[in-house]
């Protein structure tokens, strides 16, 4: 079992940034890799980053790449989703999400099996 708890989100303007943070505990952290998605109202959730064990693969919804950068510090057991130039459309709760350990390259929410509580993030225009 792993506990995934998000925390940074906030209200901000267009352009600013923040830097989201997935504190998990439970498990082997350098065991897992970890993804970012989204779910703004009335509409489903989606990929947003995603980071292998050792942080050396990344990948990037095209509506975030070159804004957000996924990161992970396995010393301290904890991912973070920095996030630049931000826009309305931004506008999100967002999770942090690990799948089983071992699996890996995943981007669709269902192959996720450990989910945050999420952090909401507001941009406004």
């Amino acid at each position: 079992q792993v506990q995934l708890i998000e925390s940074g989100g906030g209200l901000v303007q267009a352009g600013d940034s923040l830097r989201l943070t997935c504190a998990a505990s439970g498990r082997t952290f350098s065991n897992y890799v970890f993804g970012w998605f989204r779910q703004a109202p009335g509409k489903e959730r989606e990929f947003v980053a995603y980071i292998s064990w050792s942080g050396s693969t990344t990948y990037y919804a095209d509506s975030v790449k070159g804004r957000f950068t996924i990161s992970r510090d396995n010393a301290k057991s904890t991912v973070y989703l920095q996030m630049s130039s931000l826009k309305p459309d931004d506008t999100a709760v967002y999770y942090c999400a690990a799948p089983p350990s071992g699996r890996a390259g995943l981007v669709r929410p269902r192959d996720y099996e450990y989910w945050g509580q999420g952090t909401q993030v507001t941009v406004s225009s």
